[in-house]
């Protein structure tokens, strides 16, 4: 009978678990069924709010005071040439004066570690604000003894949705992976060879605007288109050169640049892969009429570029990354010999084509939270430069190397020593020149200062 009832209870234990778990189920259900009605209404609610202008309140700027930083970057160089004769050195068939201060007109442009001794490479004064929900609007400003310059200035939307992204303005490319970054984000203290002998000291930096798309992927996959009005010194350009009334050679319709990017990148634990293909295709009016050999050329030219960054992160602070871009230039023209003595008189005129290619690619090791190091191997490993279908045989294998060290006190004080070895530069009687040079550079910041892309 005790044993009757025992099993009894142990029975009915488990016909009430089993009650209990299926009102269980019920009551989930019904959560459930809750829970997807609200989504339901927030998407909905989500949808009207980027739809309809908000009616019972007023945008209020005032809680967007702009970000305002100052950054101050100082060097001393030590080059084993003297500032003389740094200024006739060219790397032939691609670029004269490529070390040191240099005038177009009277206009002298800013340069980077430009002499031996003491430089004030320049104060960056940034400014950074949401203009309201629609836009933000970013602003640089570089100072420096030569002058006041506005690096940066732009509006970029914030709310077009679907992946879509406008910026409008003065703005750095987004060509390539260098051409975006800012001098204190950069890894050594100088450019590349390949990107300052192409493009010049501030590479493609311009008035126009720009669109993006990212896809809505499960990896970052994203396309980019520029119109930009085409004014690169060394590269591109779109204005008159010469007298308006009887002109050496006759600018092109502005906007005159144009540039197309895709960009894509992975993530394998704790190492990022980001890679990308640019196309840069423009009028090109480059005036060296002030040179020792006056000259002018006056053609089209597209460029070509590849990057590829692999970063592997140890810990917070301590990486491995490696960078590499190539790019490849056609430059397709008429090049004006002027006479030195009157440079408004054309004494000879020749087809040019130029055909030029180069690679830069580094490594940076991340020791800790404090100090990094880096080495780097430029090249320009092809030069073909065809006047009026003679291939005027200029050198190939324009190397240069890099090393540095860098020690940073916090986010906001870094120190870097860096040794260069540069190879690609000849002088007037085309004798290659070998120069070292070591430079200490201090970059201070103060203020609010957003974060660098990767």
């Amino acid at each position: 009978m005790k044993k009757q009832l025992c099993l009894s209870l142990v029975a009915y234990s488990f016909l009430l678990a089993d009650t209990d778990i299926e009102q269980l189920k019920i009551e989930m259900n019904k959560q459930q069924l809750i829970i997807e009605k609200l989504q339901e209404k927030i998407e909905k609610l989500a949808v009207a709010e980027k739809f309809e202008a908000p009616q019972s309140e007023t945008f209020d700027q005032s809680k967007f005071m702009p970000d305002i930083s100052l950054i101050l970057d100082l060097s001393y160089v030590s080059r084993s040439k003297k500032d003389d004769e740094v200024a006739h050195l060219e790397v032939p068939g691609v670029v004269h004066g490529l070390l040191g201060s240099h005038s177009d007109g009277d206009v002298t442009h800013s340069t980077y570690n430009a002499n031996n001794g003491f430089n004030l490479n320049y104060a960056e004064l940034a400014l950074s604000s949401s203009v309201d929900p629609y836009f933000t609007m970013d602003a640089i400003f570089h100072l420096s003894e030569h002058g006041f310059e506005i690096e940066e200035a732009f509006v970029t939307s914030t709310a077009l949705g679907h992946g879509l992204r406008v910026k409008g303005g003065k703005f750095l490319s987004n060509f390539g992976y260098l051409n975006e970054k800012h001098h204190h984000a950069w890894s050594f203290s100088d450019m590349p060879l390949v990107y300052e002998s192409f493009l010049g000291l501030h590479a493609i930096n311009e008035i126009g605007a720009q669109l993006q798309w990212t896809a809505p992927t499960s990896t970052y996959l994203m396309f980019g288109a520029e119109v930009l009005q085409g004014e690169n010194e060394q590269m591109f350009g779109k204005n008159t050169i010469g007298n308006t009334e009887t002109p050496i050679t006759k600018g092109s319709q502005a906007p005159s640049l144009f540039v197309g990017y895709i960009k894509s990148s992975i993530d394998i634990d704790d190492t990022t892969i980001l890679g990308g293909l640019s196309y840069a295709n423009g009028s090109s009016r480059v005036d060296h009429s002030q040179e020792e050999a006056p000259s002018v050329f006056s053609g089209d030219s597209s460029l070509y570029g590849v990057d590829l960054t692999i970063k592997h992160y140890f810990d917070s602070y301590s990486f491995l990354s490696w960078q590499s871009e190539w790019l490849m230039r056609d430059m397709d023209g008429i090049e004006y010999t002027l006479d030195p003595a009157d440079i408004s008189v054309v004494t000879a005129t020749a087809n040019l084509r130029k055909k030029q290619s180069g690679v830069y690619t580094q490594l940076e090791y991340g020791i800790n939270k404090n100090f990094s190091a880096a080495i780097r191997y430029d090249t320009i490993y092809k030069n073909d430069v065809v006047e009026s279908g003679v291939n005027l045989n200029e050198p190939d294998s324009l190397n240069g190397y890099s090393a540095m060290i860098e020690y940073k006190t916090s986010e906001f004080a870094k120190f870097r020593l860096q040794y260069n070895r540069n190879e690609a530069l000849y002088n007037e009687d085309a004798i290659k020149q070998k120069i070292d040079t070591i430079i200490f550079q201090a970059n201070i910041a103060i203020g609010a200062h957003g974060a660098h892309s990767f």
